[in-house]
């Protein structure tokens, strides 16, 4: 009987087995059926991954060098390109659009032996924090199935809850690996912005998006990210450091850390008390072992999710005015319309209400009349959050705060109050909007029975540091 705990030893197991690539693969596929109704899928790509495993069997029994993700079972949120399968986004606008390319992490995936198992469903767009808005139904949580899975990458997080695949991609925009990991009780890690390409992602803010890893233990999310990090000629944004040997380096640091942490989130009183004392009980655990914790006075914590949906919005608007149903994708059926009609009615109906709502406020903010007032002044805010966050580094090397408010709220509970929804992105936004990496580690249970972690943020590109804490964290 096949049973997956991390890559390590997965990777034993096919040394001892012949065709071990094929039994895993067959296992996942098996699994993905009987969880079919949680909706984490939107395609497999059952009869191309059994070849592929069948392939790459034959290649490791044949001595042949083998990539560092051998026979590594991996999932896509619907908005990573992988040539030749259908991308959506999870939107109607999109209806029967076939990738004609490889994005550059499928790219490195492939090329270190992984099996893409296939495309997750999402929140439209990447736009929402439940996995509610997907054109193609929510995304139920494993461990309740009335609950929501988080968003916006809730099929890729469920995908690793439950079992489906080993380590699955997502984005995270504003929260959107972190929240729904937390969620759903897996490690979700956004790296630095830069630190992955993000050619073949689809856009919603560009300033914002970053692609972002769900697994069940830090080794092999650092495994990932040591696969799929680094510099790439069709991205210039991203960065052209040297990508550190993640995987070895966390086993190698044993330094006690200056930690700090935000007063005004622990106090925040959108915050589930037994989160805060939890995470409290953590700080003091941490001071016991040596490590420094101190509380720092963070006074702009109400200013993040407003800076932020503003700022994103305004870039979503642009990007997604591209799709327009002209030269791909969903297009409106009316023979009457002038071009400009066309537009409308295609739109209209392709787009759902959460990505609609977005365009809107985005194209509000970015107006003659109020662009001073919204969109220069978030920028403003957010070039002062991005001093602080250095000053604050200068004296500490990593920050520990909640990920979310709360656990897993129940499906349909705040779909009705968008303003409600947005404020579960509170501790999650900081880390997109000055670019540093972030994490968020499951080590609690409620007393509700639903997981919850709490989240861990580090300078720009110290993801080794970032790393290595979550890896104490974890084991204590």
């Amino acid at each position: 009987m096949f049973s997956f705990t991390s890559i390590k030893n997965y990777h034993t197991f096919l040394a001892d087995h012949p065709n071990g690539c094929k039994i895993a693969v067959n296992h996942f596929l098996s699994k993905i059926e009987e969880n079919k109704h949680l909706n984490s899928f939107l395609e497999v790509y059952a009869e191309e991954a059994i070849q592929l495993a069948k392939e790459l069997d034959i290649k490791r029994n044949s001595g042949k060098k083998i990539g560092k993700l051998h026979g590594v079972i991996v999932s896509l949120k619907d908005v990573i390109a992988y040539k030749g399968h259908h991308l959506s986004a999870s939107s109607k606008i999109l209806a029967g659009f076939t990738s004609i390319y490889d994005s550059t992490v499928v790219k490195k995936l492939l090329e270190e032996d992984a099996i893409i198992i296939g495309r997750n469903n999402c929140d439209e767009f990447a736009m929402g924090s439940s996995n509610e808005n997907s054109a193609f139904g929510f995304v139920r949580n494993a461990m309740d199935e009335n609950k929501v899975s988080g968003g916006s990458s809730g099929g890729s997080a469920v995908a690793v809850q439950a079992g489906l695949c080993m380590i699955s991609l997502g984005s995270d925009t504003g929260g959107s690996v972190r929240q729904p990991a937390d969620y759903c009780g897996v490690i979700g890690l956004k790296p630095s912005y830069g630190r992955i390409s993000r050619y073949g992602l689809i856009a919603y803010a560009s300033s914002f998006d970053q692609i972002g890893i769900f697994a069940n233990s830090v080794d092999d999310a650092a495994l990932c990210l040591e696969v799929i990090a680094g510099k790439d000629e069709f991205d210039s944004t991203v960065s052209e450091k040297i990508v550190p040997q993640y995987s070895t380096l966390i086993h190698q640091s044993s330094k006690k850390y200056r930690i700090a942490y935000f007063k005004q989130a622990l106090e925040h009183p959108s915050l589930n008390p037994e989160i805060a004392s939890s995470i409290l009980s953590v700080l003091e655990i941490l001071t016991k072992k040596g490590h420094f914790v101190q509380a720092i006075d963070f006074e702009l914590l109400e200013y993040v999710v407003p800076t932020y949906y503003i700022l994103t919005t305004a870039e979503a608007s642009s990007n997604l005015s591209r799709f327009d149903g002209i030269k791909y994708g969903y297009r409106s059926n009316s023979t009457n319309a002038d071009l400009t009609e066309l537009y409308k009615q295609t739109r209209s109906a392709g787009f759902g209400n959460e990505v609609k709502r977005r365009i809107m406020l985005g194209s509000f903010v970015l107006s003659s009349g109020y662009y001073e007032a919204y969109y220069t002044r978030a920028q403003q805010v957010r070039r002062t959050l991005s001093n602080q966050v250095n000053r604050i580094f200068s004296e500490y090397d990593l920050i520990i705060s909640p990920t979310v408010p709360s656990t897993a709220f129940n499906i349909g509970e705040k779909t009705d109050d968008p303003i409600k929804m947005f404020l579960t992105d509170i501790y999650t936004v900081f880390a997109n909007l000055v670019g540093i990496p972030a994490i968020s580690i499951p080590i609690f249970k409620h007393s509700n029975g639903m997981p919850f972690g709490l989240q861990l943020m580090s300078s720009h590109f110290n993801e080794v540091l970032l790393l290595a804490l979550s890896k104490e964290m974890m084991q204590s």
